[in-house]
């Protein structure tokens, strides 16, 4: 087997649609509103990208073979959960996340209000520092399901550097 470098990128997208109702669940915060994402788990669609970035470039498969929406076991699960699960086969692969970097895609709620303390809540999901963790939100500009509020998507990149 050929030595494998030492740095990984992985590449995440998640997208749900929007209900009526609130709270919304994003990147392992609530955020009040009239708009609630629909999914199998608690739809978190930040976590969901970022779980994903992360198995796919430490090469342990993805969200849905880990996690499939077929058991009942995840209907309504914590995403935090499957974030953690995956941190936990990232390190036990010989990986550390370098950084990950985030876009949220959302018409609303705007989410520059709440980008610090989901910073902070995805660190302590996955032991790490907040500037390790960029997030940005951008919207549809009305265009689309993501511009008339029926859907909220997210796209993550995360870089891995060896260990040992």
């Amino acid at each position: 087997m050929m030595n494998m470098p030492p740095l990984r990128i992985g590449l995440g997208y998640d997208t749900h649609c929007l209900g009526n109702g609130g709270p919304l669940r994003v990147g392992g915060i609530d955020i009040e509103g009239d708009l609630h994402a629909l999914g199998h788990s608690d739809a978190d669609v930040l976590l969901h990208a970022i779980t994903d970035a992360l198995l796919g470039a430490a090469d342990c498969g993805d969200i849905g073979q880990l996690f499939p929406d077929t058991d009942p076991e995840n209907r309504g699960r914590d995403s935090a959960e499957f974030l953690a699960e995956a941190i936990r086969l990232v390190r036990a692969a010989g990986w550390e996340v370098t950084n990950i970097d985030c876009v949220l895609l959302a018409q609303r709620p705007k989410i520059a209000p709440y980008i610090d303390e989901i910073r902070q809540r995805i660190g302590e999901i996955a032991n790490l520092y907040p500037t390790q963790i960029g997030i940005k939100g951008k919207t549809g500009e009305g265009i689309g399901p993501i511009g008339h509020s029926e859907a909220i998507a997210a796209r993550c990149v995360a870089l891995l550097h060896r260990v040992g």
